[in-house]
């Protein structure tokens, strides 16, 4: 365990945490909330594909799933079965639906190091973990734009980061397949129509409820992130639509 303490800190933490003081000190406006987007879009351009790699599997995914829903029907009562169709499918469309589940672990230990950049840049006592090319900003101004002062909790950025967040999944989120007369062609939906449902909903109102808790300075990073990551997945489905 100290181990990997160790390493998030010399590998993650602590570079991540220099850069946000560099945007905060040579950035025009001295800003901390500036500092926080202009880092979490470094972020995102050196992880864009881990990204891009993710959005397009989840296209393919999406692309499927009538495909899977003939499976499930055809083989009802035979989860076996329908097992090894889905697999057989997934092969002879080239598509590993695990490829995903690798990706976002990979950015997740980043994403937590984000995080607690975001969250603890205003403690002067964070200040010891500066490289010696990096200029001691002394007292960090924790008002973003002049007007939220990113120290506390924002109601309002909370919300922002919530909708984002709900935005962010719909892009991604398969339709239900309907037949002719516009109705669902499985009318008992299946697990996985469930999970996707409760994380287009719940997740953005664990997401705000959490926020509302935490310094402004996390949601702003949250909702960077989301809208951010809302343009990549944009541009890359228009161009592979």
């Amino acid at each position: 365990m100290e181990i990997f303490t160790i390493f998030f800190n010399t590998i993650l933490y602590q570079p991540l945490f220099n850069v946000l003081i560099l945007f905060y000190e040579y950035l025009p406006g001295k800003d901390f909330g500036v500092a926080i987007i202009a880092l979490t879009f470094l972020v995102k351009i050196l992880l864009y594909p881990l990204g891009f790699k993710a959005t397009i599997l989840q296209k393919s995914l999406n692309e499927l799933q009538p495909k899977i829903k003939e499976i499930q029907e055809k083989y009802k009562g035979n989860r076996q079965k329908q097992a090894m169709e889905t697999i057989a499918l997934y092969r002879a469309e080239n598509v590993n639906p695990f490829t995903g589940f690798f990706v976002s672990l990979i950015q997740i230990p980043i994403l937590i190091a984000l995080f607690w950049v975001s969250w603890g840049g205003f403690s002067p006592e964070k200040l010891a973990n500066l490289y010696n090319f990096v200029p001691n900003p002394g007292l960090i101004n924790p008002f973003f734009l002049g007007v939220l002062n990113l120290s506390q909790p924002s109601g309002f950025l909370a919300i922002l980061a919530g909708i984002s967040q709900f935005l962010q999944t719909k892009m991604i989120t398969p339709k239900i397949a309907k037949d002719s007369a516009g109705k669902p062609r499985l009318k008992t939906p299946d697990f996985s129509q469930m999970m996707q449902k409760q994380m287009l909903y719940l997740f953005p109102i664990f997401t705000i409820f959490i926020l509302l808790k935490l310094p402004s300075a996390v949601g702003l990073y949250w909702l960077a992130t989301s809208v951010f990551s809302i343009v990549q997945q944009y541009f890359i489905l228009k161009k592979y639509a």
